[in-house]
């Protein structure tokens, strides 16, 4: 990562007063996700009542040691002289936010990452882990040395270089990226070398803010942000704009729903789905409600279900502010469709969630061979059951974020022979670089610089 140059220094960034703030909220959003919360929502709450500076750098913090968790602990490990497993996990979560500091990102003076983590060390496990805290880092401070001898593994890595002849193994690949190594050997043996380093390296940089139209076409949408200095380019295969990143909300058209956040990835399977106009589609799992906004915009009806009461009310708030009106939604469970046999049904179904790790850096630290096997079983049920609600001559479009192919074709195959009603109908006109050999959607974030994600589309002959 190129250095900062002094000027650039923020005084959160330099550990002023508001520094501090910043890294208390980054600890406080790494400590909910170490509970069992998903980084989303406990950004959210751990952001709240910042000023703009910290809300960058506590965001930019939390993610940063989740991505390169393993990483970290690599450099902590050793200068811990009673062991690292005899570390309270409050003070890791201390020592990885100032570890992340003087390996990851050079605009932070050594010296104020080392003061800020005492300070919160001060907080989290009293006055007697302050000198533990200090001693540590300053250790690891005086290892890392100038700064270009700092880790190149900050927000903005580029893609490595080609792997060496024979390639890195998995342990080792896992290691560097921070990545579990069951998964790593799993990529390996259907990627090869090169394409995983690039996915890994991938994954642990910080994604683009990918706008998609709502109330506004896309090239209204281009012109208004133009026309208030934002600069907007078209994101790959023209799904969506790439706008800098700053919070959506103080975007100009935001209130007024002229578009919504979407990863690129998942307004292609919105365009993959292509369903006839005035089709009535169930939108089964689907908060937070960009495929059911995209499935209006096209002139669908949508009928948006969630299982879950906190998902479908943001689900509202969303469509409320975006929507066409021509959407629905309610709380229902996927396994149990509250609707009659309609013109198309869109799951997309939990998954592992292999495709989303740069967005979603706390999912590489809860994927587990055995969790893999039970979403295999869960989407299979959902499938049976989302297949009931089509009717003949409908369309069942099946999605995930995964890259797993349990989740994906291979589901998709054991539900076809289970199936013989059904039949894949890939849609007209669709980019042929996404799709697979038998017609289904793939991207690959190593290839096209997006999430990965998965869909099917399905057509009931009878």
């Amino acid at each position: 990562m190129p250095p900062r140059s002094p000027a650039a220094l923020t005084a959160a960034a330099r550990g002023g007063p508001e520094g501090v703030s910043a890294r208390r909220a980054a600890f406080r959003i790494l400590e909910r996700v170490r509970a069992g919360q998903p980084l989303e929502p406990a950004l959210e709450a751990g952001l709240a009542g910042l000023g703009d500076a910290d809300r960058r750098l506590a965001h930019e913090l939390a993610a940063g040691v989740l991505r390169h968790q393993r990483e970290l602990d690599a450099a902590l490990r050793p200068l811990v002289k009673r062991g690292w497993r005899g570390v309270a996990e409050p003070i890791r979560t201390v020592l990885r936010l100032g570890a992340y500091q003087l390996v990851g990102l050079d605009r932070v003076p050594p010296h104020a990452a080392v003061s800020t983590s005492v300070e919160l060390a001060r907080e989290a496990g009293g006055v007697r882990a302050t000198g533990f805290v200090n001693a540590v880092l300053r250790r690891l401070a005086a290892r890392c040395g100038a700064p270009a001898a700092r880790s190149p593994a900050g927000e903005h890595a580029a893609p490595p270089a080609p792997a060496a002849a024979g390639g890195p193994d998995a342990a080792s690949l896992a290691a560097r990226y921070s990545h579990p190594d069951w998964l790593v050997r799993r990529w390996l043996e259907r990627f090869g070398p090169e394409e995983t380093e690039r996915l890994l390296a991938w994954n642990n940089t910080r994604p683009e803010l990918v706008l998609q139209p709502a109330r506004r076409g896309i090239e209204a949408l281009a012109a208004a942000l133009q026309a208030e200095g934002v600069g907007a380019v078209p994101a790959a295969y023209g799904a969506g704009l790439v706008v800098p990143r700053r919070r959506p909300e103080e975007l100009p058209g935001y209130a007024a729903g002229h578009f919504v956040v979407q990863d690129p990835a998942q307004a292609l399977v919105t365009w993959y789905a292509d369903p006839d106009p005035g089709a009535v589609v169930y939108d089964a799992c689907a908060a937070p409600g960009g495929k059911a906004l995209g499935l209006s915009r096209s002139g669908a009806r949508v009928v948006a279900g969630d299982s879950s009461r906190a998902r479908v009310q943001r689900l509202r708030e969303n469509l409320a502010r975006a929507g066409s009106g021509r959407e629905r939604a309610l709380v229902a469970d996927a396994r149990h469709p509250p609707v009659r046999a309609l013109d198309a049904v869109l799951l997309d179904a939990p998954c592992l969630g292999t495709g989303t790790f740069a967005r979603h850096p706390d999912a590489r630290l809860r994927v587990t061979p055995a969790a893999l096997g039970e979403l295999a079983a869960r989407q299979a049920e959902l499938l049976e059951a989302a297949a009931g609600v089509v009717r003949p001559g409908g369309l069942l479009v099946y999605a995930t974020c995964s890259l797993e192919p349990e989740e994906n074709e291979l589901q998709v195959e054991r539900f076809l022979d289970r199936h013989p009603e059904f039949v894949r109908e890939p849609p007209d006109g669709f980019p042929e670089g996404l799709l697979t050999s038998k017609g289904d959607l793939m991207t690959l974030p190593q290839r096209d610089r997006m999430d990965g994600a998965y869909a099917a589309r399905l057509r009931r002959v009878r």
